[in-house]
């Protein structure tokens, strides 16, 4: 008996001890607000947990030694505090504290219709290139006012700059302009190199512009933006590859997302070019395990946002899966206005209307109804005889037809080319000024060869959506 006694006295005291240790364990707390008044339901992340509030508004979220952050994930219906164009939905977490509240606004707009904007590789290297941008924004933001009884806000897709960090400040001052959020993922050109390890890469990033992943709502849409750019030493040298730390946040965040909401994932990597990845690949140009990143996203309707080609392209995984890969803002470098694939520097305007999505690409400097350019015979060296047209923002589910003489000739060739624009820019090594540039192969071309040379030729584009776009040679 007295052994029983003794065995339940030991467990009694082991059971206290953990209470005991367990309510010494670091915590951060606080309250989201709005007006005064706390915000239930808002969701609270340190980079490995997340969290709700309450209903008055407070968390509770635990202490992790590895956490640089604490964030909101910033619900439908409100927006978070700005500095100029950057969101404000993040603290540092610094030593010595422990509390951590937020202040949110009110949308004053229905955001479940709401419009986005993304673009990609603004790739500022040097202060001339600083006025360039600042010349592209003058498009954005005439586009912008028009559309100003939308909630708007801009994406940026990464390489904000190319390798010169000092000028993040001069990027972040020009995009103010806008007076608009904009939301930034960080790109291989963003990162510090010569460090000795990944978690050190993405530093003065997050000095300037906050967490390297995160998240927030708009409407029934839910935004995910991640950093896909792993350093991996030996110079210059990254691959596409999420890390697990990130992959499991973004599980647990996925967990506040009901299943009838549009998710969409902003990297700065394509995930991949096609619709098989590749096999036990390595790459600095796609995403070597995009294929967990799609476990995550199943049964949701999810669209891949991404940059770093310098050229456009659309890939339709599935039925629920598509990547926008967006066109360059420098376009070559900024020593031509169209990208090394023919699409023009520009951006890619999507609209959300509940759960509905529709999308086009702007082309900086053009009307949005220029979906494409054609050429008339003898303008391709490579196809003198042909007709072609560049779609940039083309996929399965567009059609480009021709008529000769006003007679529909059918549809055109599919082909994969260069566009003979972007051919003779490339070729120029002067006007381009690296002797690294040169044209890519694009399967956004098309080709007809007309009966007549001299006859009088249309090109007809149907984009999913049934717009209609239309091209006279």
């Amino acid at each position: 008996m007295k052994n029983i006694i003794r065995q339940l006295l030991v467990f009694f005291v082991f059971v206290v001890s953990l209470n005991l240790a367990a309510q010494t364990l670091p915590v951060i707390t606080g309250q989201v607000k709005c007006q005064g008044r706390g915000v239930a339901n808002v969701v609270v992340t340190n980079g490995f947990d997340c969290v709700s509030t309450d209903v008055a508004g407070k968390y509770t979220i635990p202490y992790h030694r590895d956490a640089r952050f604490v964030y909101v994930t910033t619900p439908a219906g409100y927006l978070p505090q700005r500095d100029g164009s950057l969101p404000l939905f993040y603290q540092r977490i610094t030593k010595g504290t422990s509390v951590y509240d937020f202040s949110l606004v009110k949308n004053s707009k229905n955001d479940d219709k709401h419009l986005f904007l993304v673009q990609a590789d603004v790739q500022l290297g040097k202060d001339e290139d600083v006025t360039a941008y600042s010349e592209y924004l003058r498009d954005v933001k005439e586009f912008v006012d028009k559309c100003s009884k939308y909630d708007l806000f801009m994406l940026d897709c990464g390489d904000i700059v190319g390798n010169a960090l000092s000028l993040f400040s001069s990027y972040k001052k020009a995009s103010d302009v806008l007076d608009v959020p904009m939301y930034r993922v960080i790109g291989n050109h963003d990162m510090e190199y010569g460090v000795r390890s990944y978690e050190h890469s993405y530093k003065s990033y997050e000095e300037n512009f906050g967490p390297i992943y995160y998240s927030f709502n708009r409407g029934k849409a839910h935004y995910i933006v991640l950093d896909n750019c792993y350093y991996i030493n030996r110079h210059y040298r990254y691959i596409g590859y999420i890390d697990e730390c990130t992959l499991q946040w973004i599980e647990k965040d996925l967990a506040f997302v009901p299943k009838d909401h549009l998710v969409f994932v902003s990297m700065h990597i394509p995930s991949s070019s096609t619709k098989e990845l590749e096999f036990n690949a390595l790459l600095p140009d796609e995403t070597s395990n995009a294929s967990s990143l799609y476990d995550l996203l199943k049964g949701y309707e999810a669209h891949l946002l991404t940059g770093h080609t310098h050229n456009n392209g659309n890939v339709v995984f599935n039925d629920s899966l598509m990547e926008h890969n967006t066109a360059a803002v420098c376009g070559t470098f900024w020593k031509a206005d169209i990208c090394t694939d023919g699409t023009p520097a520009g951006y890619g305007v999507y609209e959300v209307d509940g759960n509905k999505l529709t999308w086009r690409y702007k082309s900086a400097g053009y009307p949005i109804e220029h979906q494409f350019r054609a050429y008339p015979v003898g303008v391709s060296e490579d196809y003198p005889e042909y007709i072609l047209a560049n779609v940039w923002n083309w996929d399965e589910n567009w059609k480009v037809e021709w008529y000769e003489n006003g007679k529909c000739m059918g549809e055109m060739e599919h082909f994969t080319g260069f566009d003979p624009e972007a051919k003779a820019i490339c070729s120029d090594k002067k006007r381009v000024e690296y002797d690294w540039i040169s044209p890519i192969k694009t399967e956004h071309m098309f080709r007809a060869l007309p009966k007549n040379g001299s006859a009088s030729v249309e090109v007809c584009v149907t984009d999913r959506f049934g717009n209609v776009y239309k091209v006279k040679l």
